[in-house]
């Protein structure tokens, strides 16, 4: 790109929108012109928006440090400084859906890292090196909306981005059933140790509302697109469980599988090897190369260990076996704030500005 895209962070205090802050401070196309967020924060610099709750283990970008926090809800006032926006609001789902329409109907496309539009069938849920393909949807989005540039494209939960690519990858053996289990980080639900004390040595069963996701959203992601609409795919039949551990950051999924045509550990170990989506073949700059690693260490991956591989954006599996009620069993991981949420939108709007999309 000859001419950065300036980008506005809606949502910019919280841990998400801190992270994107922090990937945006050097990122080689887009420029952070505007940070926007409650007005409890507007009219602060960011800098003291941020001063006591600042989440990351880097310090705060220099480039951000000054820039005046705006009221998100004053969309005019953002748009008129910005190209695109990522938006990472706290808010409650019909909140969060009215604010990210408000900004694609005043011509801003928006990279959202909310739930909130996962289920709207003309709006992308992206893995961009799954389905990349659904962005032919946007146009029927628009005509929706009634604009001219602005969009909406989301990325899926956290907590099926270590093992829906592993799965895809397998796609031609025809995957039926799914079984996983995730173990997922503090940081998933915004927090970390020191705002959460109750997660020391500590499980908690159950995360709100996040197995219906599993259990959804890569239905979605697998789907075509027919017409003004993204259709789901039928198969696989996924069951999930989804617990809180006490971790800072990475989710990591035990995964059982079966499949209509059983493939050979050997041809599984080359699929993984091989595999490349849209943004390796782009050359994005956020796509990690390889996207997939296997490691064959039987106590790998770990979390701890590997949830930085790949800068936070690959994804690492492990412990492949046949299993006694399934065809095969194995263990992913995937780094929640990157690939996951922030990471994860930026890769968004790579794919989004290389395909031409963003101006």
């Amino acid at each position: 790109m000859r001419e950065k895209l300036r980008v506005g962070v809606i949502g910019a205090t919280g841990m998400v929108g801190q992270r994107l802050v922090t990937l945006l401070a050097e990122h080689p196309w887009f420029q952070l012109t505007a940070v926007a967020a409650s007005s409890r924060s507007a009219g602060q610099t960011y800098a003291a928006a941020v001063a006591n709750r600042w989440m990351m283990s880097i310090p705060l970008p220099l480039q951000a440090a000054g820039l005046m926090v705006l009221n998100a809800a004053n969309v005019a006032e953002v748009a008129a400084q910005v190209d695109f926006v990522f938006c990472a609001v706290e808010m409650d789902t019909a909140a969060t859906r009215e604010l990210e329409d408000s900004y694609a109907r005043a011509g801003i496309p928006v990279v959202s890292n909310n739930s909130a539009h996962r289920g709207t069938p003309d709006v992308p849920m992206l893995v961009p090196e799954v389905n990349a393909e659904h962005l032919e949807v946007i146009e029927a989005q628009k005509r929706r909306l009634g604009t001219q540039r602005g969009f909406i494209v989301v990325k899926p939960n956290c907590s099926i981005q270590s093992y829906v690519p592993a799965l895809h990858a397998l796609k031609e053996f025809g995957p039926t059933q799914v079984l996983a289990c995730t173990y997922q980080a503090i940081s998933g639900s915004g927090k970390t140790f020191a705002t959460w004390p109750e997660m020391v040595d500590n499980v908690i069963p159950y995360i709100a509302g996040e197995e219906a996701k599993s259990e959804q959203e890569p239905l979605k992601i697998w789907g075509h697109v027919a017409g003004d609409a993204i259709r789901p795919a039928e198969e696989p039949i996924i069951t999930t469980q989804c617990i809180r551990v006490p971790v800072s950051d990475g989710h990591l999924a035990a995964v059982f599988v079966n499949f209509a045509k059983k493939p050979s550990r050997e041809e599984i170990l080359a699929r993984w090897a091989a595999f490349q989506g849209e943004p390796q073949r782009l050359q994005l700059p956020s796509a990690p190369e390889p996207f997939i690693q296997y490691m064959e260490a039987p106590d790998r991956p770990q979390t701890k260990l590997d949830r930085d591989f790949g800068n936070g954006m690959g994804v690492s599996v492990g412990r492949l076996r046949e299993d006694t009620l399934f065809d095969y069993k194995f263990v992913c991981l995937s780094h929640n704030t990157l690939r996951g949420a922030a990471g994860g939108a930026v890769l968004n709007a790579e794919l989004l500005a290389a395909k031409g999309y963003l101006s």
